[in-house]
């Protein structure tokens, strides 16, 4: 369930524990919009944006706007609406930012809300996390958004 909290929204999310708490996070208050971002798409569910510490150009985040920790205590449905979301959006991202493929990765410990990362590969060592990640100005991350978003 969610309510508005000053422009945020509040969820209530059931982590593993089966404890409810409540959480806003920074990708809650990046939906609201009160932070900015690199928005590539959104649908009344998801919400894609550009990572702001990207492994490669094209590096997107892809979100429910359901605030859960853990992407496994995502409903089916939501895993299922989720997934064909990201899937457009990586089909956008593979137009936009030619590659083999486009890698998918569920981590999440770094924001407590479930997303995935999608990021452009020429090869499996694209998806190492542990690669320094590239600092981009205000205007490429602006130009690389208008790219993936013209084969939306």
């Amino acid at each position: 369930m969610c309510h508005k909290v000053s422009s945020a929204l509040k969820c209530w999310a059931s982590p593993s524990d089966n404890q409810n708490i409540s959480i806003i996070t920074i990708f809650s208050k990046i939906i609201a919009g009160e932070i900015p971002c690199y928005k590539i798409a959104e649908d009344d569910d998801c919400f894609a944006f550009l990572d702001i510490n990207p492994l490669v150009k094209g590096h997107t985040l892809v979100i429910p706007k359901r605030e859960v920790d853990y992407f496994f205590d995502l409903s089916d449905e939501e895993i299922a609406a989720i997934q064909v979301f990201a899937k457009r959006v990586a089909l956008a991202i593979q137009k936009a930012f030619p590659c083999r493929k486009v890698g998918q990765a569920v981590l999440g410990l770094e924001v407590p809300h479930a997303h995935i990362h999608l990021v452009p590969m020429q090869s499996e060592g694209d998806m190492l996390f542990c690669n320094p990640k590239l600092k981009l100005t205000n205007e490429e991350f602006v130009e690389i958004a208008s790219q993936i978003k013209r084969f939306l």
